[in-house]
This record gives structure tokens, C-alpha cells and sequence, in this order.
């Protein structure tokens, strides 16, 4: 139990750094035109994709 909690703070811990950062990272794609905006976040994808392979490598060491 000890250890499942560690491992969800760890989570909240790094979801929290995420969210300070989306959309702000170098490699975001911004387009904005008069009346139109367009973002697409291609780095922060690629941070989130990292990050969560790497919490189900580690959750599915410990089953």
C-alpha cells in the first residue's frame, strides 16, 4: 500500500509539472491569423507520450 502511494504522488507530482508547461514548450506549433487561431502542442504530446510509457513500464513492474 506504502509503495502504491509513493508512486501516485510521483504521478500527481509529474502531471503538475505538465500542466505548468503545456503549450509553452519549444516545438508547439502557434498559427495566428486574423480572425483565426491555431495550436497544436507536437512537443508537449511527445513529453506526455514519454512520461506516461514510462508510469506503465514502472506500474507494470510492480504486478
Amino acid at each position: 500500500m506504502g509503495k502504491m502511494f509513493i508512486i501516485l504522488g510521483i504521478i500527481f507530482v509529474v502531471i503538475g509539472v505538465i500542466w505548468t508547461f503545456i503549450g509553452k514548450l519549444p516545438g508547439d506549433i502557434t498559427i495566428k491569423k486574423e480572425n483565426f487561431t491555431f495550436h497544436f502542442p507536437i512537443m508537449t504530446s511527445i513529453v506526455v507520450s514519454v512520461i506516461l510509457t514510462l508510469i506503465f513500464f514502472i506500474l507494470g513492474k510492480f504486478r
